[in-house]
């Protein structure tokens, strides 16, 4: 009986985690470059909105996929705009990133509420998916969930064992260092917004083509300031980001379970959860690193490049 309830909430946490995930990783590429993003709500819900019109036109979840992550990356260009070409203050643009991505997307979908359109349906992966109890939480999802648990230990084999990956890194931590090495720290950064941003518009369109298939405004719920938190509660490394995105991915399934069950516990305190869980988070973060947080931050991030001489 016990495994009859764990297991299916399990699986749950790792759906409700994939778009989490997705959005952290993002974040975190775009921050191991060196350049902060708080603008990851209003790009995740772009994102949503691009796949879901997109699917919706074509009939095609992957041509959605695509432009998700496009447009989610065409918006992170603004941020880059601001904060590259006008060195403008990275914190305030990603406010306003946000403050304009709901917005737009709030405005363009409105007319769209409730309807549907094609998305990801999930699949058992052959062999895997008899795995006892694992095959039923692991493997009998969706191709982009399959997809999410590739990329943690291909980030970190980019970020530590190739060339364009410690560039990148070097630009976050050193950048008139990795200038005088004859690498352009701009230019990269602007890769570091630009492939930040088409993830967190996978995060999105996961919402959109595979967690509802539909549109309904506010369907982030603020899971892109979870993406934020997140990567500081993981120390900017993927594998622990994987690690948190399925916990926050569990509190939000675990709380949707409760308020499908009738539990007498208000809906307002089960709603509060996944967000306390993210305060919570931060404060431990904090009070575990006043080293190893710190130290575990790019050194140049959020810190403008100043036009040389």
């Amino acid at each position: 009986m016990e495994a009859a309830l764990i297991v299916p909430l399990l699986a749950a946490a790792v759906q409700s985690g994939t778009p989490i995930l997705f959005a952290t990783l993002g974040e975190m590429f775009t921050e191991r470059a060196g350049v902060l993003n708080l603008g990851v709500e209003g790009m995740m819900v772009v994102g949503a909105l691009a796949a879901f019109l997109t699917a919706q036109a074509t009939g095609s979840p992957w041509l959605g996929l695509l432009a998700a992550g496009c447009a989610a990356a065409l918006v992170g260009g603004l941020h880059g705009v601001v904060c590259l070409h006008f060195l403008g203050n990275q914190t305030v643009s990603g406010l306003a990133l946000t403050i304009f991505g709901v917005g737009l997307a709030n405005y363009l979908g409105t007319p769209f509420i409730g309807q549907r359109a094609p998305g990801f349906e999930p699949f058992d992966v052959p062999v895997l998916s008899a795995i006892p109890l694992l095959g039923d939480i692991l493997f009998r999802h969706d191709a982009l969930v399959y997809l999410s648990f590739l990329l943690p230990p291909l980030f970190w084999l980019f970020w530590h064992r190739t060339r364009p990956g410690l560039a990148l890194t070097a630009a976050g931590e050193y950048p008139r260092a990795a200038s005088a090495a004859g690498l352009n720290p701009v230019a990269l950064r602007w890769a570091g917004i630009l492939a930040g941003g088409f993830l967190v518009g996978l995060g999105g369109a996961y919402l959109s083509l595979a967690y509802t298939h539909l549109w309904t405004n506010g369907m982030t719920a603020g899971r892109g300031w979870i993406a934020v938190a997140l990567v500081i509660f993981a120390f900017w490394r993927p594998g622990r980001a994987m690690f948190g995105a399925y916990l926050f991915g569990g509190v939000m399934a675990f709380q949707l379970r409760l308020q499908a069950s009738g539990t007498d516990v208000p809906s307002s305190f089960l709603l509060m959860l996944p967000y306390a869980l993210t305060v919570l988070a931060l404060v431990l973060s904090a009070l575990r690193g006043r080293g190893a947080s710190s130290s575990a931050a790019p050194a140049a991030l959020g810190v403008n490049i100043e036009p040389e001489g």
